[in-house]
């Protein structure tokens, strides 16, 4: 379906294997197993039965007409991922390669989280497919996320606290490829993103493209067309960019739309506390493949911030690098205040709570908007729902509940 990457597992110059020897092996059987099911129909059958009977897509897409009239300008449709079961779009993947990990008789599964939405669908596709499961999720994340934490144990996970480093998702996963490095012979690793070694960001991008080939189908169903003039989503890692951008990526110029990701600004851009990869990045090698990263003169991986725990990563996906090498997609970034303001405009004006991520953008969103002709569309991916985020948000904002 689509055309990169090559048989390297490359994205241009992105992307890659670099990772210790030991998993090599695992990789090439990793490789093999996702070539074999994806042309097995079988297995395709039972993911897009599980995809609808356990997960609930199509997902759908909603006008979100009072938005566009407060804004003014362009029409805004929402993809509402936060509507999947476990209220994000992270279960799409999950589910996938749980059946994977299934039919590669593996019994354990593990994850990294930051959001902890990751850790969720992962624990719940092992509950669904009775694997032992094991989340890794770092010190600072386990603290802003703690109603996630629970809800990952109570679908009988075991979350690791990692002390290390930043204590957020970069050290989750680091502490996650240790466990696979050790125990790799009964142990698939779950990657939450378009992220690892090939052939991870492969894998992820066709589980997430589920996205963008509903978006085609349903915007043609409303608007007598495939393609919107904008689609905008959310970029940490970049896994529910990719799974909008991806079918429309490789399209002609023509009818290409433009396709904006929104990178957290954090504290600002000249802050230095700040998770923009691409905007501020520049090329390296990270959990196994090479991509735009956050670095410092020396090399050495620089802290990531975000108000919102998912973007809090101090790279980005090796086909985003690609992306925006190519001029395929465009992106920008978003701060903690703005990102803050739009969480709260969105649940005023339409109703709906967003994840602190989504949130981000649904501010560019806001910035866009008033800029095009009333006659186009925008799409926005709307990948998570903000439940996990509202003791966050009420900390930051420094609110409390008013009481009568």
């Amino acid at each position: 379906m689509f055309p990169y990457p090559d048989p390297r597992g490359r994205f241009g110059p992105y992307g890659g294997r670099y990772v210790p020897e030991t998993l090599v092996p695992a990789l090439d059987a990793l490789a093999e197993a996702y070539d074999e099911a994806r042309a097995d129909p079988a297995f395709m059958q039972t993911l897009e039965d599980d995809l609808r009977d356990f997960v609930g897509r199509p997902s759908l897409l909603t006008l979100a007409a009072n938005l566009t009239a407060r804004l003014g300008g362009a029409k805004i449709y929402l993809k509402r991922e936060d509507l999947n079961h476990t209220g994000a779009h992270k279960i799409n993947n999950t589910v996938g390669q749980a059946l994977l990990a299934k039919r590669m008789g593996k019994a354990r599964v593990i994850a990294e989280t930051g959001a902890g939405q990751h850790g969720v669908a992962t624990a719940t596709a092992a509950a669904r497919y009775g694997l032992a499961c094991v989340v890794y999720m770092g010190e600072e994340d386990v603290r802003r996320q703690a109603l996630n934490v629970f809800r990952m144990q109570l679908l009988g996970a075991e979350v690791r606290t990692v002390t290390s480093g930043t204590r957020t998702l970069k050290d989750a996963t680091n502490e996650a490829i240790r466990d696979w490095v050790t125990n790799v012979r009964d142990t698939f690793y779950i990657i939450g993103s378009v992220v690892g070694p090939h052939p991870y960001p492969m894998l992820v991008r066709d589980f997430q493209s589920v996205v963008g080939r509903e978006v085609m189908q349903q915007l043609q169903e409303y608007e007598g067309r495939e393609a919107p003039d904008a689609i905008v989503a959310c970029v940490g890692g970049g896994s529910n960019a990719i799974g909008v951008f991806a079918p429309y990526a490789y399209l002609s110029e023509e009818r290409r739309p433009r396709l904006i990701g929104v990178e957290a600004a954090g504290h600002g851009m000249t802050s230095g506390a700040h998770a923009a990869s691409i905007s501020l990045g520049k090329r390296g090698v990270l959990h196994g493949a090479l991509m735009y990263l956050l670095s410092d003169d020396d090399g050495q991986i620089s802290p990531a911030h975000s108000v919102s725990a998912g973007l809090d990563y101090p790279g980005v996906g090796p086909e985003h690098s690609f992306y925006a090498d190519e001029g395929l997609a465009e992106y920008v970034a978003v701060d903690d205040a703005e990102a803050l303001a739009a969480f709260r405009t969105l649940a005023e004006v339409e109703g709906i709570i967003p994840a602190l991520e989504t949130a981000h953008a649904i501010a560019h969103v806001m910035r866009l908007a008033p800029t095009m002709p009333p006659e186009a569309i925008i799409v926005l991916n709307l990948s998570g729902r903000g439940d996990k985020d509202v003791s966050e948000a009420m900390r930051v904002l420094g609110e409390r509940p008013v009481t009568s």
